[in-house]
């Protein structure tokens, strides 16, 4: 309890550079490997239950499109109430400004990185023949995701020619909605070590290059990359079969 408390006082003390990438990291690790760990836990689920699919399918029982809904659709009490479990006691420990929209800002990407994650376990589930390859496969591309969130390298450090992996990147869009919902419009004045003092948005534009204008469109990336994980789900577990007899 006294680290607990000693955080909370030091990520409310935004007087550094360094107390910015403090909360980085924490916003960082909560929609990284909270995700994470929430994909790779549903797949076994979605593995086993894929094999019953096929058996009710053959049998008539229910469509895909019956089945996909479905599954899709279970999963959401269980994300909104680990979400709303964790923000209620992360939210207050970081430090960030308790009003109701910048709490329901941190939900909503927080809710909105669950269902990608999920969606994205679901999808390479359907895509894959067995829970080994599929897990291989979600590996790989969360280190890509890792890599390059904005957390490691900043947006602004990234070679120009590797910048496109950012923007095609859905962990970096929750980072960048995270980081700048809660931090870009603070105008406190930090200490950068080797430049002038700057406030805490020029800081954030600057060198992490999150940018008010690109705030709506991270917004709009994470529905659209939801409703395409959702579409490829149901296109895959409908039309590849890999039972044997």
């Amino acid at each position: 309890m006294p680290q607990l408390a000693h955080n909370f006082v030091f990520l409310c003390n935004r007087k550094r550079e360094q107390d910015v990438f403090n909360i980085l990291g924490v916003v960082y690790g909560s929609a990284l490997f909270l995700g994470f760990m929430n994909c790779s836990i549903l797949q076994p689920v979605v593995a086993m239950e894929r094999v019953v699919l096929y058996r009710e399918k053959a049998a008539g029982m229910y469509c895909t499109l019956a089945y996909a809904i479905a599954q899709m659709a279970i999963e959401l009490p269980y994300m909104l109430v680990q979400v709303l479990i964790f923000a209620s006691i992360v939210y207050p420990m970081i430090g960030f400004e308790m009003t109701a929209v910048k709490f329901f800002w941190f939900v909503l990407y927080m809710v909105l990185s669950f269902m990608y994650y999920t969606l994205y376990g679901m999808m390479t589930v359907a895509l894959t023949p067995n829970l080994e390859i599929a897990a291989g496969l979600s590996f790989l591309i969360f280190i890509f995701w890792n890599v390059f969130s904005g957390f490691i390298i900043g947006r602004e450090l990234i070679p120009i020619w590797w910048r496109w992996v950012y923007w095609a990147n859905p962990a970096a869009w929750t980072v960048y909605g995270l980081m700048f919902s809660q931090l870009g419009d603070r105008t406190e004045l930090i200490r950068v070590p080797g430049q002038p003092d700057q406030t805490v948005r020029e800081f954030l534009e600057g060198y992490l290059g999150l940018e008010n204008r690109y705030f709506n469109l991270v917004t709009c990336l994470h529905l659209a990359i939801i409703a395409l994980f959702a579409f490829l789900f149901f296109i895959f577990i409908k039309h590849l079969k890999f039972q044997r007899r």
